[in-house]
């Protein structure tokens, strides 16, 4: 009996597995997973057939070519483990293994749909879907935007950096942590074959990341080559890789300069307390545009931390152009319109703040879209870093 050990290990799971595989995951991944399970209850035959099956549908997924040539060695008696025939490169069975683990778990281990990311505290009208990624679970969600609350659509699994994730700096082979945006979708015929049927680009290195001096760039969200159906969990130079199939179904959800992608460590959900703070949030976000209608320069100020800094100033720069700017006002208006809040994956009271100012006064009117990054201090939201977005 062929019995690999990253099925043994799960064996409890397997009815569980199967009532998911047909209702949940996406086509390729659940027969894999059939086949899997066939093998573990020792019906080699159905194993055969399923993969059989998959191959028929995608010839170029080598984890599911090494499935098939285990069960027909199985057959002659001449293995006992998963990928363990003779003369098989051993870093290359390793990373299959590998993938077999993770898509068996992301299988088995099927959170609750109606779950809410933490990180999505609220999205404006025009982001119809954000993107989150789980690197601990190779796992990419689809969330869409239903009155402000994130709705679950699907997921893909996904390749991250060879090195794993929390770049620092240029050439690590690591996959940042962190809140990105869809910058623009590349020209499909200017793309090598390494990158597929796609290429995004993420908007690496953000606010935070130069604030805190990791360098580097070309983080993208992209496909796989041609003879390659899907990569190992760790295998990009630190980019997030789908199969090419996946990528296709992926399209329609993304939009350059809207669509957030949030990469975690791993998925944290929503709670009352993040109800709690992002309520508290709001309203020291709307008492900052008061305050600044109102003219009380000194007011407007204690919103931003000592800390403060954008692109070109610290907060003792900041606070003087503020206060020269407002003594020629004699009045100031300010709204905010479609606002939306994420919370920073791995920075406790964190949070980004994106909306469209609508600014004019006695001597000069003005519409931008602005980001600010609030955090939390002493338990008092403030502001630490703000600029265009």
């Amino acid at each position: 009996m062929l019995r690999s050990t990253i099925i043994s290990s799960l064996l409890c799971c397997v009815l569980i597995a199967a009532a998911h595989a047909e209702s949940g995951s996406a086509g390729s991944e659940a027969q894999l997973v059939k086949s899997l399970q066939a093998i573990n209850d020792s019906h080699l035959d159905i194993a055969l057939s399923e993969v059989n099956s998959l191959l028929q549908a995608n010839p170029k997924f080598k984890l599911a070519q090494l499935v098939k040539g285990d069960l027909l060695m199985a057959r002659a008696g001449a293995i006992d483990n998963f990928g363990s025939a003779p003369n098989a490169p051993h870093d290359e069975i390793e990373d299959l293994r590998e993938e077999a683990r993770v898509r068996l778990h992301r299988v088995l281990s099927q959170t609750d749909q109606k779950l809410k990311p933490r990180f999505l505290w609220q999205m404006d009208a025009g982001q119809k879907y954000a993107l989150v990624v789980d690197t601990s679970r190779s796992t990419l969600y689809v969330y869409e935007n239903v009155n402000g609350e994130p709705r679950y659509v699907t997921d893909f699994y996904i390749t991250i950096g060879k090195l794993g994730t929390d770049k620092i700096s240029e050439g690590d082979q690591r996959t940042p942590i962190g809140v990105y945006f869809i910058k623009a979708e590349l020209p499909r015929g200017k793309l090598a074959d390494f990158y597929g049927r796609g290429a995004y680009t993420l908007s690496y290195p953000n606010e935070w990341d130069r604030k805190n001096n990791r360098t580097g760039s070309g983080i993208w969200l992209h496909g796989t080559p041609s003879d390659t159906y899907s990569r190992p969990p760790r295998a990009s130079n630190g980019c997030v890789v789908l199969a090419n199939e996946d990528l296709g179904r992926l399209v329609p959800f993304l939009k350059a300069g809207i669509t957030p992608v949030i990469i975690a460590n791993q998925m944290s959900w929503s709670n009352e307390q993040d109800q709690n703070g992002r309520a508290e949030l709001l309203g020291s976000v709307e008492q900052w545009r008061k305050d600044w209608s109102s003219l009380d320069t000194g007011a407007y100020l204690k919103h931003y931390a000592p800390t403060f800094s954008n692109d070109s100033m610290d907060y003792a720069a900041w606070a003087r152009q503020k206060q020269l700017v407002n003594s020629a006002k004699s009045w100031i208006k300010v709204s905010l319109s479609n606002v939306s809040l994420f919370t920073y994956p791995e920075q406790p009271d964190l949070v980004i703040v994106n909306f469209e100012q609508d600014y004019s006064s006695n001597n000069l009117s003005n519409r931008m879209k602005k980001r600010q990054y609030w955090m939390k201090q002493n338990n008092t939201w403030k502001i630490i870093y703000e600029g265009a977005s």
